[in-house]
């Protein structure tokens, strides 16, 4: 492609030089004109930590055509939380959309024109706040377009734009009221839902060390009654889950996700989220339902199902 690629990107890295060089080697392949990297420090409790890190920024030297980049790598780690929320608040201070991938989220080519074309299509639609990559349906088809209106945002490869991310609030100050008043409850199709969000959401809030982002955007998008795009087919896989992930502690069923192409042109469906594509959603990836819990017990066996549980609770 000789053509260069004018949507802003966002590349979040850390310490794994393996999967990086593989995400990049998509990169390379449509040639972003503006590109922006972001890396959270080594932990110094972790022993060669450093050197991955080193080896891992070390691949965005490899970019070989006429490339704007701009960097934003940490000597100290502040941990996947605020190393990757300040990084995001970082790119869009500069840019007013763009798209963002993380180290093991790899993307089929498709997913870069569809995030583009999209965010030019609702640049102007405050109501839509992010444009997800990932299909979690399992082959069910959702409606006749290209893709679908959702409530859950999926992050494993996405874009967005400035004024989506302008009502981040990494601490939820007002989660309580918001939920108290009402505030949320068009996204909730049952008293479950609504609990299992308050709970899993004040848990977030309580923690001593918050060490994620994604919980706390997706409360601003619901709080702002906004809505989110996902595809219809898988755009991009997660190849980081094998390999000394971060947040997974179970057989995570999504890494067998097949990734897809897009056809082009985009069919453009009505702007009204599918809710039976969130009540798929939500029962069989967040739900403690007894379906949800017999496939964990299923892929990962009784001892390391018992573990992981008896560490949900003790946090």
């Amino acid at each position: 492609m000789s053509v260069l690629f004018e949507t802003p990107v966002l590349f979040l890295i850390f310490n794994r030089p393996d999967t990086t060089q593989l995400v990049f080697n998509q990169i390379k392949q449509i040639r972003p004109k503006y590109l922006y990297v972001a890396a959270d420090g080594p932990r110094e409790t972790i022993a060669g930590e450093s050197e991955k890190c080193c080896e891992a920024r070390a691949i965005i030297n490899q970019i070989d055509w006429d490339c704007e980049i701009k960097t934003l790598y940490r000597d100290k780690n502040l941990g996947c939380g605020l190393a990757v929320s300040s990084a995001l608040t970082w790119f869009f201070d500069q840019v007013p959309e763009g798209i963002i991938l993380e180290d093991d989220c790899f993307p089929d080519l498709s997913f870069f024109r569809y995030c583009q074309e999209l965010l030019i299509k609702y640049r102007q639609v405050d109501q839509v706040k992010l444009i997800g990559g990932n299909n979690y349906q399992k082959g069910i088809v959702r409606g006749k377009g290209s893709y679908y209106f959702s409530y859950y945002p999926e992050i494993w490869g996405w874009a967005s734009w400035r004024r989506a991310w302008a009502n981040f609030d990494f601490e939820m100050n007002d989660l309580e009221e918001t939920f108290r008043t009402g505030g949320l409850d068009h996204v909730f199709q049952s008293r479950g839902e609504r609990n299992y969000w308050y709970w899993k959401l004040l848990n977030t809030k309580r923690t001593e060390k918050v060490n994620v982002w994604d919980y706390q955007f997706m409360f601003s998008i619901w709080k702002d009654k906004g809505v989110v795009i996902s595809p219809g087919v898988n755009l991009v896989k997660n190849i980081g889950l094998d390999n000394n992930p971060t947040h997974h502690s179970l057989y995570d069923s999504r890494k067998d996700l097949k990734l897809h192409s897009l056809a082009f042109p985009l069919i453009h469906p009505d702007l009204e989220v599918d809710k039976k594509a969130d009540q798929y959603t939500f029962a069989h990836e967040f739900s403690w339902s007894a379906q949800r819990l017999f496939r964990l017990l299923k892929e990962n066996g009784i001892k390391i199902f018992l573990s992981y549980l008896v560490n949900k609770m003790l946090r």
